[in-house]
């Protein structure tokens, strides 16, 4: 059965460095967001997190070798309907009763057993006891619970929403695509509102049993060796004080990766700083912040963020 740490939340939370600290720990390999991976790679040859063409990693063809007999037997289109059929956040009060409809039954089995494939293949592949997805969906979250060949745990990454919601208002490339797309931007009030909303289907993930762990992108930058052994418990991996080595507490040494998808720090690779980004508290505009604050006040002091204004 195939451990899977999945971590979720929104996105501009900290999941990739999450991803790539978790990655450097051994027994541990890091997928990156798998729930990109059967458009992003399979069918637009983007760039994996080593830098090479999805197609000309040796890491992933393995993998597509061991999961379906190669990647050119995988029918994207039919993943895509799928997906569109259970994946979608309107779904999750069906896929968070006690029973799966009948309804929706075949099709989450089906969907789920391509993402299970890709795990027992990544931990053949790469000869991981814990396999890494930080696909963040919660929707999908929700799904892979119902995959009986699935050991899911998920950790529930979550950042103060007024430095989600100014990282959603930027502009940032997508060097994955050679500088012919960017990622998409929010504006802030609707990234206050899809904070809201994924973090508290995250909450209630937890409530049906999921085992779940909350991590503050915040308390990872404070304390980031306690923060690795805490995640690292709960996946189930002991861990030695040699393990972390490479992590400080201002910075990590990071090897290449081959992370499917994510954000551009994906592909960086040396001494990564580790450091807070408060750049929100100057550059986003007071309206916003207050707006964003407002928003998600219902939770903010629930995860610890106490100042609303």
């Amino acid at each position: 059965m195939a451990r899977v740490l999945f971590l979720g939340g929104l996105g501009r939370s900290g999941t990739t460095l999450v991803e790539r600290l978790l990655g450097e720990l051994p027994g541990i390999c890091a997928l990156g967001e798998v729930v990109h991976l059967w458009q992003r790679d399979l069918r637009d040859d983007e760039r994996c997190g080593c830098g090479l063409r999805f197609s000309a990693c040796t890491f992933w063809r393995e993998i597509g070798e061991a999961a379906f007999g190669g990647w050119q037997h995988v029918d994207v289109d039919r993943i895509a309907r799928l997906r569109a059929t259970v994946e979608r956040t309107r779904h999750i009060p069906r896929l968070a009763g006690r029973t799966l409809p009948e309804s929706l039954r075949a099709a989450v089995v089906e969907y789920t057993s391509f993402y299970t494939a890709i795990y027992e293949a990544a931990a053949l592949t790469a000869g991981a006891e814990v396999l890494v997805d930080s696909s963040k969906h919660s929707a999908l979250a929700y799904c892979l619970r119902w995959a009986p060949a699935l050991d899911l745990r998920v950790a529930h990454v979550v950042r103060d929403p007024r430095g989600v919601a100014y990282s959603w208002t930027k502009s940032v490339d997508r060097p994955e695509t050679d500088g012919a797309a960017q990622m998409t931007r929010y504006s802030a009030g609707r990234s206050a509102l899809l904070w809201t909303a994924h973090n508290a289907a995250f909450g209630l993930l937890a409530r049906r049993g999921v085992p779940t762990i909350r991590l503050r992108y915040e308390q990872l930058l404070a304390d980031p060796r306690a923060e690795l052994r805490r995640l690292a418990a709960h996946a189930g991996l002991p861990l030695h004080d040699e393990d972390l080595d490479f992590v400080d507490t201002d910075a990590a040494q990071l090897r290449t990766g081959h992370s499917a998808a994510g954000n551009p720090m994906r592909f960086t690779v040396g001494r990564v700083p580790l450091r807070r980004d408060d750049a929100w508290r100057e550059a986003l505009p007071p309206r916003q912040r207050a707006l964003v604050g407002a928003v998600c006040a219902p939770m903010l002091h629930k995860y610890g963020y106490k100042e609303i204004s």
